[in-house]
């Protein structure tokens, strides 16, 4: 074979790999490893089924909020929280000097996820004197990893988390009137697409 007839070595791949977005690979791995949401959610993902084919057969059944669930469960803590963040966000709602501040907070650890800025927007959100929508973000981002608090080496739960997430989501939620709250759900599932595409 002549020279010319080789091709030219392939230059080595320099892309980094995306962040990942969901925790398991697939909704039943999720399910096996997570149980604490199937407690929250009424269906159950098939053996061979994709992260987003599950998610839209929830979006399309009788109980479409499982799809929040689902997302808030499914999610790796720092993806899920900047999903709860833009929900909540993208409400429209007026939010209170006390949730605009725990925004802030949460805002903050989305950019800079140290556990500085974790134990600031959980002590925020432990002591805030209502438990609003903004207040159960501020404890998804306490309860997304690491030591429960800086004096106990105790680990955090892996379901509080996802559970404080999914409680923030779904109140935001419950604060719209029943006639625009299907057009801000589909907002909020068509929110959580970018995190299954990114897997």
């Amino acid at each position: 074979m002549a020279p010319h007839d080789h091709a030219p070595p392939a230059e080595p791949d320099k892309t980094q790999p995306p962040l990942a977005a969901l925790r398991y690979a697939t909704p039943a791995e999720l399910y096996a490893k997570m149980p604490h949401v199937s407690q929250l959610t009424l269906h159950r993902p098939t053996v061979t089924e994709r992260a987003i084919e599950y998610l839209y057969r929830l979006r399309a059944s009788t109980t479409p909020e499982e799809a929040v669930t689902y997302t808030a469960f499914a999610t790796m803590p720092k993806m899920g929280v900047w999903w709860g963040y833009e929900c909540l966000r993208l409400s429209g709602e007026d939010l209170s000097a006390q949730d605009r501040q725990m925004m802030e907070l949460v805002a903050n650890w989305t950019q800079y996820p140290d556990n500085e800025n974790r134990y600031r927007a959980m002590k925020a959100a432990l002591y805030a004197p209502v438990r609003t929508p903004a207040t159960y973000l501020g404890l998804a981002v306490g309860w997304s990893g690491g030591s429960i608090a800086p004096n106990d080496p105790a680990g955090v739960p892996a379901h509080r988390g996802p559970k404080a997430l999914n409680t923030a989501v779904l109140s935001c939620l419950a604060q719209s009137d029943l006639q625009s709250r299907p057009i801000r759900l589909a907002r909020f599932i068509d929110q959580s697409e970018v995190l299954y595409h990114a897997s």
